[in-house]
């Protein structure tokens, strides 16, 4: 199984929810390969965001890589996408080369069965506590993620 998570720098949420994916796969004992990619090509090559690097660590979620940005590719590459906000999903569907490839994108905070929401706001310029609560939505939707991957696989 391959998941990527999408935001629109990869610097801020896509960084977290990758982690936060790896974190809550590694807890349910579930193999998956996961990445992230922006939308944008502002932060390519660029380090997480400082803040969401700290905010991360102040829970124990080791956030790092290099921003990449996202290419239609990565519908070949991928099972899963998980986008952050509306503006990545028409920007992802958009290079959707099929309605298959269209059919592996949804927005990741639907996933977060405590949440009426469905995206995942930008912490991008704001103070350090956003970041924080990026973190907790994140981890919300990764654990939701994991649990629909752990019910749909066979056996």
């Amino acid at each position: 199984m391959r998941v990527l998570a999408v935001c629109a720098g990869n610097i801020c949420r896509s960084p977290a929810a990758e982690a936060a994916l790896r974190e809550a796969a590694h807890e349910a004992g579930l193999a998956v390969e996961v990445d992230s990619a922006g939308t944008g090509a502002w932060h390519v090559g660029q380090a997480p965001h400082p803040h969401m690097v700290e905010a991360g660590a102040g829970v124990g979620l080791h956030i790092d890589g290099r921003a990449r940005r996202f290419t239609p590719a990565d519908f070949d590459r991928f099972d899963v996408i998980v986008v952050m906000d509306r503006s990545n999903l028409r920007h992802v569907l958009g290079l959707a080369p099929n309605l298959a490839a269209r059919a592996k994108v949804r927005l990741f905070r639907t996933y977060d069965p405590t949440s009426d929401d469905d995206e995942v706001p930008d912490p991008w310029g704001g103070p350090l506590e956003d970041y924080v609560e990026t973190i907790r939505l994140v981890r919300a939707a990764a654990a939701g993620l994991v649990s629909t991957l752990m019910a749909a696989r066979p056996g």
